[in-house]
């Protein structure tokens, strides 16, 4: 074939094209080897059987076992220890309450190509479309893992579920709402992220153990649940108000935003 410059070998485009493959399938390896070495740490260190009784918490309570899984916010996991070791826990959380990995669907706007065939060659299902939270459980009892997410996209979540009834069904696991209780003042709590303020008297909630090993990946998660009777106990006019909620300034990704100007794991709080 002839070309500028002198004469190139029919068949060099093709053979770039599979060594482009072989590449890209030795790092999605490479992805998958770490995430399994992840795994075997959490079992190792101890830190999995420490948590396990916290995970385990609301099905000794009142909470129905979980029929799917949502999860937002893992972050880069194939170049972020502390996002491999989210995604690592994950993944034996599903096992321990018998949530399928097809019946887990995921979300981050800052997933590479290369991240989604990984996630996709587990088992998981990745969500389509940016939520910003606000993912119904349409009356499947869910557990939402939310590890570091902002407060926006917890308080879009009650929002979009705010009925007892809904509430009563969901686990989630993220920051502590006592620790975002403790940080905020009251007024902007109630102003800003008010599901989350009027929820509070309706909640139990279990902290993940310290570990020295994962100070930063895990530090202020807890495992949160809605009883239903704790629910009925609030105030009738916590029910009424239900306008949608809005925010002045990025705390999540919007829709419309693209994944470098604010990532939901980066402004946790």
């Amino acid at each position: 074939m002839a070309a500028e410059g002198g004469w190139r070998p029919a068949g060099g485009g093709r053979r770039r094209q599979r060594r482009r493959r072989e590449e890209e399938a030795a790092e999605g390896g490479a992805v998958l080897r770490r995430l399994r070495e992840a795994q075997n740490d959490l079992l190792s260190s101890g830190f999995w059987a420490a948590s396990a009784g916290a995970v385990r918490a609301p099905l000794g309570d009142t909470a129905e076992p979980p029929a799917r899984c949502v999860c937002y916010g893992l972050g880069r996991f194939s170049c972020c220890p502390a996002a491999r070791h989210q995604l690592a826990f994950l993944l034996l959380l599903l096992e321990e309450l018998g949530v399928p990995p097809s019946r887990c669907s995921v979300f981050d706007p800052a997933f590479s190509a290369q991240e989604a065939a990984a996630l996709v060659e587990l088992g998981l299902r990745l969500l389509p479309d940016n939520e910003e939270g606000k993912h119904g459980i349409e009356g499947s009892a869910t557990l939402f893992y939310m590890v570091h997410c902002g407060k926006a996209l917890y308080n879009n979540l009650l929002w979009r579920n705010w009925s007892a009834g809904a509430l009563s069904k969901m686990v989630i696991i993220g920051n502590s709402f006592k620790g975002i209780e403790e940080r905020l003042l009251s007024r902007i709590l109630e102003r800003d992220y008010s599901y989350i303020a009027k929820v509070l008297k309706g909640t139990k909630e279990v902290a993940l153990p310290a570990h020295p090993q994962y100070l930063d990946t895990f530090n202020d998660t807890s495992v949160h649940w809605f009883p239903l009777q704790k629910l009925k106990e609030l105030s009738p006019a916590v029910w009424d108000f239900v306008e949608e909620p809005t925010y002045e300034e990025c705390e999540i990704i919007r829709k419309e935003d693209g994944a470098d100007q604010c990532s939901p794991a980066a402004v946790e709080s």
